[in-house]
């Protein structure tokens, strides 16, 4: 596999904030970076050499990125399958068009993930009215998923009985969907895994995951784990990326039980928001990774730094360095702020400090 050396050009379907934050990366190693985005001002406008203003559907212009690209990848999976493969005529897409196929329909990548042996929550296919109401009449509680769209708790309705299936399908627009036991989970967490088209393959360490009404609020990296579900998770997350052929990155969110069992949650072909602390606790961020991965080039270090207090310590807000931080949060890895930034770490405290400790962390005023 033959590396896209810097001063190539890098083409990102997507315009978001991972867009934004891949691109900078991406230019701090010498890329040009262009990009596709339904909106104008789209976060990455900014930050990218060219910008193509068009709907994510749009085939026509997904080739005209592509044209003047070396390599695409994307930041959000809902990029239509003939766009990808438009792309896909004049420059290569990593990750696969056939993986964002897989993982852009819950459906289709629950079936890959139990065909391949890879654990999950006992769940059923809903075409129907019909088919929620036998789904919730098997399995107890559920939580429907539309199969296409959705996530931080859009799109998703729990019903917890079959009288309430009707008014879950209307809700749900009448479109098919996934109903997924309802289980008594004891944390979320979540691996990111970068792959080489070579083969090789590299993983972060998971990060621990605290939501707010389905929303993901903030993650704890690396997540304070045993060091034998750290291992069991990360052979999960090696072993779906492997199974696939990715080429880039690869998000796997994971329940864990009370009961002790580790799950396959949903897959992310992209970054992923839980690992935003990378470009801080990290030698290299997710950001980086994926500009790497696209590329074919070498491998960097992905582990976590933990620094130490007493040191030069970078706010986690405006990057500004200082010697003695106004407060922090020990994460393992440190989240810091400047006194700029004082109020907005004590509004993480204050909100969010009795479930920081739960998990083992520290939270205090610094000296």
């Amino acid at each position: 596999m033959t590396a896209i050396p810097p001063g190539a050009t890098i083409g990102i379907l997507g315009g978001g904030q991972l867009g934004r934050m891949t691109a900078q990366a991406a230019r701090t190693m010498g890329y040009k970076v262009h990009a596709l985005d339904p909106a104008a001002d789209c976060p990455a406008h900014a930050v990218v050499d060219r910008l193509i203003t068009a709907p994510f559907d749009d085939a026509d212009a997904a080739a005209d990125l592509a044209r003047q690209c070396d390599v695409i990848t994307l930041e959000i999976e809902q990029i239509a399958p003939a766009a990808l493969h438009a792309a896909l005529q004049f420059a290569p897409v990593r990750p696969a068009p056939a993986i964002i196929a897989q993982v852009q329909h819950r459906g289709r990548q629950k079936a890959w993930l139990t065909a391949h042996g890879f654990p999950l929550a006992p769940y059923r296919d809903v075409q129907t009215l019909a088919d929620m109401q036998a789904a919730i009449s098997e399995l107890g509680s559920c939580y429907v998923k539309s199969c296409h769209g959705g996530y931080d708790g859009r799109s998703q309705l729990r019903v917890d009985s079959v009288g309430a299936c009707a008014d879950a399908w209307r809700a749900l627009g009448e479109r098919e969907a996934v109903a997924e036991q309802a289980l008594d989970l004891e944390m979320e967490i979540s691996v990111m895994v970068a792959r080489r088209p070579s083969g090789e393959t590299m993983t972060y360490a998971p990060a621990l995951n605290h939501h707010t009404n389905q929303v993901l609020s903030w993650s704890v990296l690396p997540a304070p784990l045993p060091d034998a579900l750290t291992a069991h998770a990360r052979d999960i997350a090696l072993g779906i990326a492997g199974a696939m052929e990715l080429e880039g990155l690869l998000g796997v969110e994971m329940f864990r039980t009370r009961a002790g069992d580790l799950l396959v949650n949903e897959l992310a072909p992209r970054p992923h928001n839980s690992f935003h602390a990378s470009e801080r606790a990290c030698p290299t961020s997710q950001f980086e990774q994926a500009a790497r991965r696209k590329a074919a080039v070498a491998t960097a270090a992905m582990p976590v730094s933990r620094s130490p207090l007493g040191q030069r310590h970078m706010c986690s807000w405006c990057r500004a360095r200082s010697p003695r931080p106004s407060r922090h949060v020990l994460l393992r890895s440190t989240l810091v702020s400047c006194s700029g930034h004082a109020t907005a770490m004590r509004l993480v405290v204050r909100r969010h400090g009795s479930a920081l400790r739960r998990h083992g962390n520290k939270v205090r005023t610094a000296l």
